[in-house]
This record gives structure tokens, sequence and C-alpha cells, in this order.
């Protein structure tokens, strides 16, 4: 009977032996993988997220592919040519990004006035970037934007609407609860000011442009996502920009609503 309860102690500690071998692997297994870590700590190799280095493209690597690139690009005179009629929008060797993350790398540009651009890449190529960068919402961390003789490279979004930049975010920012006619005159109020009945005309004017004039009494989040999107273009062209910004102004647009769009911007151009 003693010798049965001996055995019955000896299989309920078993367990415990097997659980103190898996933390002694474990251990082992730490001990092995350090020095991996300490080998890319020498190199100065430096990257983000989790995984090593080996798996996650690291931030010097960026850095290399970047040069490489700016090495084939149009030299800033070239970009000058371009310029038709003199640089109205000028962008010189501008860096941007989030945290350490730089995006934009020694980024130039120039844009004459009554020109139109378009900006053509993948996604993760830095667009969105440099439309918030442009518009004052992400601080550039080096380089200079001038903005019709004006330095703005420091100046905080609302400011440059004033000086008469507008744009459209790639997600849309529309003010849902309130009527089509009122996101517009509020977005025009940002720029202009002015009294209800000139509000009134360039409202109707801005909905009629892009289509939508027969909303113009809905609540905005009422709007299929389309039609924001050409709601809040249409807030953009109230405040008479001298330089409009549209990031995927096409987005789930039908082809006769792009086909529209277009052609109002040609003659906004002209």
């Amino acid at each position: 009977m003693a010798e049965a309860k001996k055995k019955a102690v000896a299989k309920k500690k078993s367990p415990a032996k097997k659980t103190a071998a898996k933390k002694t692997a474990a251990k082992k297994s730490a001990v092995k993988k350090a020095p991996a870590k300490k080998a890319a700590a020498k190199k100065g190799v430096s990257g983000y997220g989790s995984g090593s280095v080996e798996v996650v493209m690291s931030v010097d690597q960026v850095a290399k592919e970047a040069a490489s690139i700016a090495a084939n690009a149009p030299k800033v005179s070239e970009l000058d040519a371009l310029a038709d009629g003199g640089t109205f929008l000028s962008i010189n060797n501008l860096r941007a990004g989030y945290g350490k993350m730089e995006i934009l790398h020694d980024f130039s540009l120039r844009i004459g006035q009554g020109q139109s651009l378009c900006l053509i890449g993948p996604n993760g190529a830095g667009k969105t970037t440099f439309v918030g960068m442009l518009s004052g919402r992400i601080p550039a961390s080096r380089g200079q934007v001038m903005f019709d003789g004006k330095d703005v490279t420091t100046e905080p979004a609302h400011r440059r609407i004033r000086a008469g930049m507008a744009y459209t975010f790639q997600i849309t920012s529309v003010y849902g609860r309130l009527p089509v006619t009122e996101n517009v005159a509020l977005a025009m109020r940002w720029r202009t000011g002015g009294d209800e009945a000139e509000t009134r005309r360039r409202v109707a004017e801005a909905l009629e442009r892009v289509g939508i004039a027969d909303r113009a009494d809905q609540l905005a989040g009422d709007l299929s996502y389309g039609h924001q999107r050409l709601l809040e273009i249409a807030m953009g062209l109230s405040q008479s920009p001298r330089l409009l910004i549209l990031d995927e102004p096409t987005s789930v647009l039908t082809p006769q609503a792009v086909e529209s769009l277009f052609a109002t911007l040609e003659t906004l151009a002209d």
C-alpha cells in the first residue's frame, strides 16, 4: 500500500520536471539567438517594426534606395524650364515623414501659374504624404516651400488656406450633420468671409460646377461616398483658390463624373 502511494506521488511530480526541462530549453534557445542581435548592432543597422533585420527593410537601406532614385531625377534647371511662365510653387530639397521614418527624400518640384500637374505612383510612394506636407498638416523636417514668392514652409494649415491654398483629402472630410450648402459656406468663409448674398451665390456656383446642385439641401452624411468627394471639391472651389490640391479626386467617381470634373479643372486653369 505504501509502495503504491510513492508511485502516485512520483507520477504527480513528473509534469513539473517536464516544465522545468522546457524552461531550460527555452533559456538555451534564447542564449543562442542573442549573438545575432549583437551582430546586427555591430553593423550599425537600424530598422522598424517586429522581426530581425533580415526580414525588415532597414532605414539605412531605404536611404540607399532613395539616393539611387535621386541620382536619376530631373535637375532643378530642368524643373524650372517646365514651369512655363515662371514658377508659382517651388519646393526645394524637401524631406518629410512620420517620426524617424522619412517618406520624402530631397524632393524638389516647380509649378507655373495656370499649370496642372498629376503625381502618379504606387501605394506607399509618398503622394499623400506630399499633399499633407503641402497643405500644412505634416511638417517638413528639411527643405523649403515657396508659394507665390513667399516662404510657407513653417506656416500652419489655416494660414495656407488664407494665402490661397485649397485641398481635398484622400478620405473625405465633410460635416455629415450639416446640409451640403452649409458645408460649402463654411469652407468658403475660411478664406474670404463675405456677406450672405455673395456666399449663397458662390455656394450655388461651386455646387453647379461639380454637378451636385440638385443635392444642395441634403445632409452631407446622407450622400454617397462619390458625391461626398464632389462636395469636398466644391468646398475647395468655393474658396477661389490660387492653388488647388486634390488627393485622388477621381476615386469611386463614375466615368461621367470624372470627365465633368476634369473639364471643370481645365476651365479653372484657363
